[in-house]
């Protein structure tokens, strides 16, 4: 008898970076894929799942405003990244014949839907994947902001940030190997302590609705899986 879920209904933030691969820049087809297969899997277990993704291998609004651009206008340029990615995560899904949607922040009618928390709910009441574009629709707000949002909005159980590493450390581990990582955290102490694993808004958003944050690397081909039925190596973030 196969696990069964702990989660019925989670929200996966999938970062640009990962998107990008091995490459230097844009988007690696075969990355996409797997992460793709990996969140077929989940489908297939009954979970239903809603995606935000960064746009940071495409473009960084902050990286405008550092050299004395406006920030405004660099983050409008770094929502833009982030349809490109969904449409591209959205392709890889209906390569397997999971039923997806992009629903955008920003209104684009031509190439993919408009926001609205009625359409989103709707979209996964059919079964279908939900990818949400264009951040909050906000500047001055990251993507994991609209992580959070939407998963308030959705009434997601659980967030689940996909990263380079496998959980949540007290610094870099790729530049402290000494670092300790963390199994359990509350969102308080994440905050407490400084860890840059989300924005403090994103944090706060999801303490504020109760909603635990679970950090795995979106690199370990199944992990999703895995972790969404109890296994796997993971940092959970909850007060409860």
């Amino acid at each position: 008898m196969s696990p069964q879920p702990v989660y019925k209904r989670v929200l996966l933030k999938a970062s640009g970076e990962a998107l990008m691969g091995s490459q230097g820049f844009g988007i690696d087809v075969a990355v996409a894929g797997r992460i793709a297969s990996d969140i077929a899997e989940a489908r297939a277990m009954g979970v239903e799942v809603g995606v935000v993704v960064g746009g940071g291998n495409i473009f960084r609004g902050v990286a405008v405003a550092s050299k004395g651009g406006d920030r405004v206008t660099g983050d409008h340029m770094g929502m833009l990244g982030t349809v490109i990615n969904a449409l591209a995560l959205a392709t890889s899904l209906r390569k397997l014949d999971i039923d997806t949607v992009v629903l955008s922040a920003i209104s684009m009618p031509e190439i993919c839907e408009s926001f609205s928390q009625r359409q989103a709910l709707h979209h996964m009441a059919q079964g279908r994947v939900v990818i949400f574009a264009g951040g909050t629709g906000n500047p001055f707000f990251t993507t994991d902001s609209a992580a959070a949002l939407r998963a308030a909005e959705i009434g997601a159980e659980a967030i689940f940030k996909g990263t380079q590493v496998d959980g949540i450390y007290s610094a870099d581990p790729k530049k402290f190997p000494d670092a300790t990582r963390f199994e359990t955290l509350t969102h308080s102490e994440v905050l407490d302590k400084g860890l840059a694993v989300m924005d403090v808004a994103a944090v706060a958003l999801a303490r504020e609705n109760s909603i635990p944050i679970i950090v795995f690397s979106i690199h370990e081909k199944g992990g999703f899986a895995q972790i969404l039925t109890g296994g796997g190596r993971k940092t959970i973030v909850s007060d409860n």
